[in-house]
């Protein structure tokens, strides 16, 4: 008797849980047909970016280089940027081949958007006309071929050089004492646009070695060149790269000194600096 009152107070207890379990579970049950499912948030994918294609330099470009379509190239370029006289494909689909034979007058870096008012393109555009800033003039010196009178052969198209006038000191002549020349810097900081027929540069060197010098000036730095080649032998010193930041060309002669008024005069082979009165 003892022993199955045992089982019964088990069987009792197993099925009070087993009630509880069941209960729990239809409970949770009927929760979660009556509630609404969790929502998961996801996040809103980002507008995509409206962009534009615009013609860059495929590599780097130099001063008085002509454009074709292997120097060039098409580069898709966000709207959101906003970029001055460049050209688009959206207006101008077919710019490679309108702006072929195009001369680039200035310089442009590898991927650097190409600007309309940095190019020369015409029936004159292979000429030296369209190479010369307005408002100046271009002039050519004579060079010795071998770089006598050029650094050496190391100036180069769109460097920045002073210009050397050497000439016979006939009032030194005169006196009897033999030959004397003056070596005077009568302008300095000018432009070189070309060094014999190049207007250009490949991979940074000179293609030619020419016997002349195209330089850029004012019409009257124009006039005292001319006179002073044909009354002395010229020279070309070249500058540093950090000189071209100043401002034009000056000229040194009787109407327009700057304050380095010395002369250098060559007697028998032995110079000597002079400070003009």
């Amino acid at each position: 008797m003892q022993q199955t009152s045992g089982w019964s107070a088990m069987n009792k207890a197993q099925i009070a849980i087993l009630g509880v379990a069941l209960a729990a579970g239809g409970l949770a049950f009927m929760m979660l047909q009556s509630g609404e499912p969790p929502k998961v948030e996801t996040a809103a994918a980002p507008p995509p970016v409206s962009t534009d294609d615009v013609l860059i330099a495929a590599g780097n470009l130099e001063f008085g280089s002509t454009l074709d379509a292997t120097n060039v190239r098409w580069q898709a370029w966000p709207n959101t940027v906003p970029l001055q006289g460049v050209i688009r494909k959206s207006s101008t689909p077919n710019a490679i081949e309108e702006f072929k034979g195009a001369v680039v007058r200035g310089q442009f870096l590898q991927n650097e958007p190409i600007r309309t008012d940095r190019l020369v393109k015409g029936p004159t555009s292979n000429f030296m006309s369209t190479l010369v800033s307005s408002g100046k003039r271009a002039v050519a010196i004579n060079i010795d071929a071998s770089g006598a009178t050029s650094a050496g052969g190391f100036i180069l198209p769109n460097d920045r050089v002073d210009i050397i006038r050497t000439y016979r000191d006939e009032e030194t002549a005169k006196t009897g004492q033999g030959e004397a020349f003056i070596s005077q810097t009568i302008m300095q900081n000018v432009k070189v646009l070309a060094i014999g027929p190049n207007v250009q540069t490949e991979n940074g060197k000179a293609v030619v070695v020419g016997t002349n010098a195209t330089l850029e000036l004012e019409p009257r730095q124009a006039e005292y060149i001319i006179l002073a080649q044909r009354t002395g032998q010229l020279s070309l010193v070249l500058r540093s790269l950090t000189d071209a930041l100043q401002n034009g060309p000056t000229t040194d002669n009787a109407d327009d000194q700057q304050s380095d008024k010395s002369m250098m005069i060559v007697r028998f082979g032995v110079p000597a600096a002079l400070r003009a009165k």
